[in-house]
């Protein structure tokens, strides 16, 4: 893919990234660019995305890290191309980051992307979230575009084993997805449900997530 092919960073969205990622933009700037040739040679990323990547992908799983603490330990299940989990670890190099995914051919281009970019705060398991847990220690979890609520649940929060964070990337349908998942909700004995929006004041579109502490 040409350079006039990659997505524009420009306007608002220039704006946010900048805030978000600051002298780590470069960083930003070069994995976008392998979600725009790499990542839709090897179908990581319909070619549809390329315009949007900034807006709709990156920036709106990066502004997340404004709900984690400082040098927390992360785990992002079901990474796939790395969204949010290569998002956070660029943005926020305290945090720890393992990207939790099973197929083979994505592990594959995490890992040359990571090796790429010179991340050193990122793991890569492969593995099934089911079969994840007790292989990695995590304050939060956090999960996009993985499944609904419900069953998500199941192969995220045992991973925190009692203690701990979920942070879901949800869109409009996540009260409907809260109201479904009550009862597995008081299974795991979540002490708090919330939907939070992160990045209102730098996203044109603010990103919906769903928040269950344990």
């Amino acid at each position: 893919m040409s350079e006039t092919e990659l997505p524009v960073l420009q306007g608002t969205e220039l704006e946010a990234a900048e805030k978000i990622f600051g002298d780590r933009l470069p960083l930003a700037k070069r994995y976008v660019e392998h979600l725009a040739t790499s990542g839709i040679e090897r179908g990581l990323i319909g070619p549809r995305e390329v315009p949007r990547l900034w807006g709709r992908h990156v920036l709106n799983c990066a502004v997340v890290e404004e709900f984690i603490v400082e040098n927390a330990s992360v785990a992002d299940v079901g990474s796939g191309a790395g969204l949010p989990g290569l998002c956070l670890a660029i943005a926020r190099p305290d945090l720890s980051l393992t990207l939790i995914e099973p197929l083979e051919r994505r592990v594959i281009w995490l890992d040359e992307v990571i090796e790429d970019l010179g991340l050193e705060n990122v793991d890569i398991l492969r593995s099934r979230a089911e079969q994840a847990v007790g292989m990695v220690d995590a304050d939060y979890v956090t999960a996009r575009a993985v499944s609904a609520l419900v069953g998500l649940l199941d192969i995220t929060l045992p991973i925190l084993r009692g203690q701990g964070e979920l942070l879901a990337l949800k869109g409009r349908s996540a009260a409907e997805e809260i109201t479904k998942a009550r009862k597995k909700l008081n299974k795991y004995g979540a002490r708090e449900v919330d939907i939070l929006t992160a990045g209102e004041t730098l996203l044109e579109e603010p990103t919906t997530v769903v928040q269950v502490i344990l």
